[in-house]
């Protein structure tokens, strides 16, 4: 039976990833930060299945200690603060987890276990202003957030390991990937959640910042399988994985209300409270890699994501009202 460690595993992408590796009869090791308030809603329907344990991307010793102890042949980092608003209110601390915290992985991976399988979860937010559509694994990086700068630092940083101790490193970069699991401070789940209390008479206008941005978006169940096809490959590499599609927030917004048939003009407002310091206005993928040489494709298509949060928001406020 493979081992694998999963960090953020709490997440979105975590909670997925986990279900996905159990079913393919590996054992799954969740790391999680202390916290007086751990939150383990996503994975509790799998919870007694994993063995959960803690540690801390700032903490070098518990890393190295994690590695020691269970010898993973995968490691799925996917815990930062992934969160790009918040980048910009705490920026040293999105540096220390985002970027310093992958090299303290990494260096505990290459100390004790270098065998090990690392996978690193890069994102589309490095290309940022961009500098060619669409983005490929080619395309130069322009972050425009200290999140986004925090991502390259990791991505550059896996693959100097990669090629300096001749680890098998790989990057996923990740596109927008979302889910009924995706929290409610991200503007997808902002709009279904706000699309069902709309519905449900709870609220009358959904406040949003620029309606224009343009995104790549994705099933975020669809995007777990390609991390598990990453660290299968012979050699390590990195790899753009997308939809190959752009949609607008405005475009989230009309096809969210449809869901419920009402028009989102009658209950969406712009408001400049919303909009980023610095806006990354286009991002689109170019998979093409990802297909050719892991064979993966999305299942999920734009709409039916869209429509799978608004039900799930709907039936879950449904549920507290009754």
């Amino acid at each position: 039976m493979p081992t694998a460690l999963i960090t953020g595993v709490t997440g979105q992408d975590g909670s997925y990833l986990a279900e996905l590796l159990m079913s393919k009869g590996y054992e799954v090791i969740g790391m999680v930060r202390h916290s007086s308030t751990m939150n383990f809603e996503r994975i509790l329907h799998i919870q007694d299945q994993i063995e959960i344990i803690q540690g801390d991307l700032h903490d070098q010793g518990s890393l190295v200690n994690i590695i020691e102890e269970h010898h993973p042949d995968e490691v799925y980092n996917l815990a930062a603060q992934s969160f790009v608003p918040v980048s910009w209110n705490q920026p040293v601390l999105t540096g220390e987890v985002t970027a310093l915290g992958v090299t303290r992985l990494l260096e505990a991976i290459r100390l004790v276990s270098p065998k090990t399988h690392f996978y690193q979860a890069s994102s589309s937010e490095m290309f940022g202003k961009v500098q060619e559509v669409p983005q490929s694994e080619r395309t130069p990086f322009y972050p425009r957030s200290p999140y986004g700068v925090s991502k390259v630092y990791s991505h550059w940083i896996t693959i100097n390991y990669r090629e300096s101790y001749e680890m098998y490193a790989s990057s996923g970069i990740l596109f927008n990937h979302e889910s009924p699991r995706r929290g409610l401070e991200f503007v997808t789940r902002k709009i279904t959640q706000g699309v069902a209390r709309i519905k449900f008479g709870m609220s009358k206008e959904l406040r949003l910042g620029n309606l224009e941005a343009q995104r790549d978006w994705g099933f975020a169940g669809d995007y777990v399988e390609a991390m598990w096809l990453m660290l299968q490959q012979d050699r390590a590499n990195d790899y753009v994985i997308g939809s190959g599609e752009t949609h607008s927030v405005r475009e989230f917004c009309q096809v969210a209300f449809e869901v419920v048939d009402l028009d989102y003009k009658e209950y969406v407002v712009q408001d400049e409270k919303f909009y980023r310091p610095a806006e990354v206005d286009l991002l689109i993928s170019d998979p093409s890699k990802a297909k050719n040489e892991l064979g993966w494709e999305p299942k999920v298509s734009f709409k039916q994501l869209v429509s799978m949060m608004v039900e799930s928001d709907l039936s879950n406020l449904n549920n507290k009202k009754n």
